[in-house]
């Protein structure tokens, strides 16, 4: 049965997936959200300035929301969007999550806070075949940020592959790089209406990790 929902994006392949199979499967989007840094003037995780996410609302004809957020209230104000959600017909919120308990626990309780449904996609799924499929399906990603504490820093700016993440998997990095290994930037796709609008700025370590900027 088709449910209007609103979905937790991040910018990366896991949630673009995510968001991609709900609305295969017949639901409607209301609007995408995404946790805005108030001090680097960035998203949480994946650092996509408001133009890139503007470009990228537009190229999918879906709004996306910032929650514009300290750390210390993080999960206020994300309930306090969802709230908003839900009183414009949304349902249930989408979540990109694979495996990750704790990650599930943390989006059920917003969700249960609010009154609306948490639905993920890809709950338990393998994340090797997760991945293939994001690629075979069509999306085009770039690697923008990596913990190189655990793989090569070679892998920032390349884009995600057969080949590339194959080679991730077989340097002993989880494939989907679900613990934080690395973040993608998705800007091209079958939900896409056309290419994402955006450049890269020049790449810059941070104690372990190092990062690919996201530029308009």
């Amino acid at each position: 049965m088709s449910k209007k929902f609103v979905a937790s994006y991040s910018g990366g392949k896991d949630s673009v997936l995510a968001i991609y199979r709900a609305i295969k499967q017949g639901h409607e989007p209301i609007a995408l959200i995404i946790t805005y840094n108030t001090t680097r003037n960035r998203s949480y995780f994946h650092g996509i300035p408001e133009d890139v996410l503007n470009s990228v609302s537009k190229s999918l004809d879906i709004p996306i929301w910032l929650i514009k957020t300290s750390g210390e209230e993080y999960a206020q104000n994300f309930e306090k969007t969802l709230i908003k959600a839900k009183e414009l017909g949304a349902e249930m919120c989408i979540f990109g999550d694979i495996d990750i308990e704790g990650h599930r626990e943390w989006c059920t309780a917003r969700c249960e806070n609010t009154g609306l449904s948490a639905f993920f996609p890809l709950w338990g799924e393998e994340r090797k075949k997760l991945v293939y499929e994001f690629i075979e399906t069509g999306f085009l990603a770039t690697i923008t940020a990596l913990d190189t504490s655990r793989m090569s820093e070679d892998f920032i700016g390349n884009n995600l592959t057969i080949e590339t993440v194959d080679l991730i998997e077989s340097q002993g990095v989880d494939i989907c790089g679900e613990n934080g290994e690395y973040h993608t930037f998705v800007h091209d796709g079958p939900m896409f209406n056309k290419k994402v609008e955006f450049s890269f700025g020049k790449i810059f370590k941070e104690e372990k990790y190092i990062y690919l900027p996201i530029l308009p």
